[in-house]
């Protein structure tokens, strides 16, 4: 009992590993399955640009749309590099709290409406936001964002 306790509690020194495999696996998914279909459509950056005004910004929906694709798929895969990482998850929880807006401001007889709606945006923004104060680790193609460890 007193190994299972020992294993159970015990720092294993895998901190860095571990935050790779998030970023692999976040940075992926988010860059695959929503940000290749914003990037990849010029056709609907406005119609996605156009949720800025739920913010008070009415300009350049277009450029905004464009922002979000440019957010969850270069920005992820920066985000898996570990390069230019802080201003990466910057961008993307900022586009994450956006989607969370526009789910909770849909009409309540809308599917994606409401907490239940916004609840993947929630989460990944709570994850870009972690991700921030952590760090990406020391298994990072950015020389010089590992933590010293002297």
């Amino acid at each position: 009992m007193n190994r299972l306790m020992c294993f159970l509690t015990k720092n294993l020194g895998m901190t860095d590993l571990g935050l790779l495999i998030i970023r692999i696996v976040i940075g992926f998914s988010m860059a695959a399955f929503h940000g290749w279909g914003k990037i990849s459509n010029p056709g609907r950056w406005a119609a996605i640009g156009g949720n800025m005004e739920l913010v008070g910004i009415s300009f350049l929906p277009a450029f905004w749309g464009f922002m979000a694709g440019f957010a969850e798929f270069f920005c992820s895969i920066l985000v898996m590099l570990g390069v230019f990482f802080r201003p990466a998850t910057t961008l993307l929880a900022l586009t994450m709290l956006m989607a969370m807006l526009r789910h909770l401001s849909l009409p309540a007889d809308d599917p994606s409406s409401g907490l239940n709606g916004a609840s993947h945006a929630m989460e990944l923004c709570a994850v870009y936001i972690a991700l921030w104060f952590a760090g990406p680790g020391k298994y990072s193609l950015m020389p010089g964002t590992a933590k010293d460890q002297s």
